[in-house]
């Protein structure tokens, strides 16, 4: 114990945190939060130096709506969880949330990541773009999705996704309104999401709702379909890793963290 009365291992624990990658996530309401320290303790076992802390974000009203989807991604609502992050050592921010930033369109999804970044003072980027980073860096150019979203939701991210570049070869909705009922849904209603959504020509299939509890069932998704398969909260880490130049290979997170993406991907379209 040292004079300030801190114990080795005290300080070792502060070493490690200091030279650790920090990445923080902005997360709207509470549904499936718990995937975030599931999904660090799974990075943990090849990479210990990761941290995921993460931030709730007030929602509004929790609904699967456009002008809900608008007010909750709006600038202010996320500005108000950056100091918190920043307290946690955050190295880079992710608004982790698909449907409050792809509803926005390609260019004002890009003008709310510009925004966060200045406001963050951090590279900062959100889910829909780490969907469009990860097909890129699969090599997919043809992809279905599979949503949990209202089909007039869902087809937002269909053009989303044609606007980075990528072809949508089919989008299944299955009209779940609140993020809150997606957060109940187990390894049943998930695996038959991910059967549904698929499709033939499909190289990959995402599964885009932060809402919607994946990252157990990884290997066993792309195991039955055949094909990677992307979800929103692993795509999320993956991304903020990617803001850090951080390359983690970890098969237990799927096809997308085996070693087989690019270590540098591009989005399709600028």
């Amino acid at each position: 114990m040292d004079r300030t009365g801190r114990t080795e291992e005290a300080e070792r624990a502060e070493r490690a945190e200091r030279t650790a990658d920090v990445v923080g996530f902005l997360y709207p309401g509470h549904s499936a939060e718990d995937e975030y320290p599931r999904l660090e303790a799974i990075l943990g076992e090849v990479a210990a130096s990761v941290r995921l802390p993460l931030v709730h974000t007030d929602i509004g009203e929790d609904a699967h709506r456009v002008d809900a989807l608008l007010e909750m991604g709006s600038t202010a609502r996320l500005s108000a969880g950056i100091g918190r992050l920043r307290e946690h050592g955050a190295q880079a921010v992710v608004w982790a949330c698909t449907s409050a930033s792809f509803v926005f369109g390609w260019d004002g999804a890009h003008e709310q990541v510009r925004e966060l970044s200045s406001a963050a003072a951090l590279p900062a980027s959100s889910t829909s773009f780490a969907f469009a980073h990860a097909v890129r860096a699969l090599g997919a150019e043809r992809v279905a999705v599979a949503a949990t979203y209202p089909e007039d939701v869902a087809e937002h991210f269909r053009a989303f996704l044609k606007a980075a570049g990528a072809e949508v070869v089919s989008v299944r909705g299955a009209g779940i309104v609140t993020a809150a009922e997606v957060g109940t849904w187990g390894r049943e209603e998930v695996l038959a999401l991910a059967r549904a959504g698929d499709h033939p020509d499909a190289q990959a299939v995402l599964l885009p709702d932060t809402a919607l509890h994946t990252a157990a069932w990884l290997p066993e998704l792309e195991a039955v379909l055949g094909k990677p398969v992307l979800t929103a909260n692993q795509v999320t880490v993956w991304e903020g890793l990617r803001l850090l130049d951080r390359t983690v290979s970890c098969p237990a997170l799927g096809a997308l963290f085996d070693g087989r993406a690019l270590a540098e991907p591009l989005l399709l379209r600028e």
